[in-house]
């Protein structure tokens, strides 16, 4: 899944679909718009499938997620389920100027495969204003070149620093960059390491999180071991021996959260008593029912860009309130809430300004200067007229050693912004710095 052949890929199809995807345009024309705003793909005059408003009109949205096979799975389907709680919520709010939100009809299944999130994307992007959801680093990069041809906004389901430089994502939360930058700065303070080692997936996703580990290891005058592994279980034997032979003080790990256990557990197997801190999507809470439980409980601490699913915010009150008691805890719930403020604030600038095409809604979230998240991010979070400089830079740290299981991963470190990451200028993604 390399970046380069991905993006290849991309420009290929991108071409090839073009003609199909105006073809399939489900628009209304302007005069039969709601309030007499100007629409163009994925909004109709008729009603949404499922919706009880009969007289709104619909916006569609896509979501592109990793539903089956690939390793981020158990963390993207409640993702995606929170995401179709999340839109409802809004269209029993009143839903967006005359219109429901459908965020339901054309969800895809990417297989965490650049090939596959392609495919699926030209299948629906006829047909969706914009998307809810696209995860994953590598998978993402795959279309981003259609989607700046096309005017397509999406909520990413990915922390790259890539985002930083493009109008065509709504990203939210500290990027793998500036999180594990914070990671190191807060060891620096609790373990005072010497060592620090990055076991990562390599791509945009690992690759990030193990250059704002090697930046902060550096500033701190830390020696930095680089380690590559591959998605899998059965493959994380080179990364525990590295782990158990070099013995750094700190390990950085960036992969899926089945791997998490298999590195952890293994390490501990071989004798290692250092620390762990995984970088978000490295964790599931279903890994307390591991094998690895007792070696996840003593060695590791988990990062993140925003706090768990039972804290108290409003924002975390209204999810929890709209998935109900039947769920199981998971902070891919989180996540995917989280991810969906922007969108909503995009469509809202967007409809105010009587322009609710694609290129009206690229438009309108490049004015937004904050989103409201209900208290789940930080005052100020969502400046994305900010460009670069409007990054959120806090990030938390969490430790599954105290909690009683499931998603009550109890906070150790409340928002931060560590030195390393409040002075690093960020002219570039962060990976591209790992050399």
């Amino acid at each position: 899944m390399k970046r380069s052949i991905a993006l290849t890929l991309a420009a290929v199809l991108a071409a090839a679909g073009l003609s199909a995807c105006r073809g399939e345009d489900n628009s209304d024309t302007p005069a039969n718009n709601a309030g007499g705003v100007k629409t163009d793909t994925g909004i109709t005059k008729e009603p949404c499938p499922k919706s009880e408003h009969k007289d709104r009109g619909c916006i569609y949205l896509g979501i592109i997620s990793d539903l089956t096979v690939g390793p981020f799975h158990a963390l993207a389907v409640p993702i995606t389920e929170a995401q179709k709680a999340f839109w409802k919520r809004v269209n029993t709010q009143g839903g967006i100027g005359g219109y429901d939100v459908d965020a339901e009809t054309y969800v895809r299944d990417n297989k965490y495969n650049p090939q596959t999130h392609n495919e699926v994307y030209q299948e629906i992007k006829g047909k969706i204003l914009a998307l809810a959801q696209s995860l994953g680093s590598p998978t993402t990069a795959a279309i981003l070149p259609d989607m700046k041809q096309n005017n397509v906004l999406a909520a990413p389901a990915a922390w790259t620093s890539a985002y930083a430089f493009e109008d065509n994502i709504l990203e939210s939360g500290a990027n793998y960059c500036f999180e594990s930058m914070n990671a190191v700065d807060y060891a620096k303070d609790t373990f005072k390491p010497k060592t620090v080692m990055a076991v990562h997936l390599a791509g945009d996703y690992g690759d990030d999180a193990a250059a704002g580990a090697k930046i902060a290891a550096e500033q701190n005058g830390m020696t930095f071991i680089d380690v590559k592994t591959d998605s899998g279980t059965d493959k994380q034997a080179g990364a525990v021996n590295a782990i158990a032979t070099q013995k750094p003080d700190l390990v950085i790990i960036t992969t899926g959260p089945a791997d998490t256990a298999a590195v952890v557990g293994g390490a501990a197997q071989r004798g290692y008593t250092g620390k762990f801190i995984g970088t978000s999507p490295s964790w599931n809470p279903g890994l307390l029912q591991s094998p690895a439980a007792p070696a996840l409980k003593a060695l590791y601490l988990q990062s993140g860009p925003w706090k768990t699913y039972t804290t108290d915010t409003p924002g975390h009150k209204a999810m929890r309130e709209a998935l109900g008691s039947s769920v199981t805890p998971n902070d891919g719930y989180t996540s995917g809430w989280v991810w969906s403020y922007p969108l909503l604030a995009a469509l809202k600038a967007a409809q105010a300004s009587g322009d609710l095409t694609r290129a009206g809604l690229v438009k309108a979230a490049k004015t937004l200067t904050k989103v409201d998240y209900e208290g789940m991010l930080p005052e100020g979070a969502g400046n994305y007229a900010g460009g670069v400089d409007g990054q959120v830079r806090q990030s938390i740290i969490s430790s599954p050693a105290t909690g009683t299981g499931g998603a009550d991963v109890p906070l150790v470190k409340d928002f931060f912004v560590g030195p390393t990451a409040k002075a690093y200028k960020l002219d570039k993604p962060c990976y591209e710095k790992l050399k």
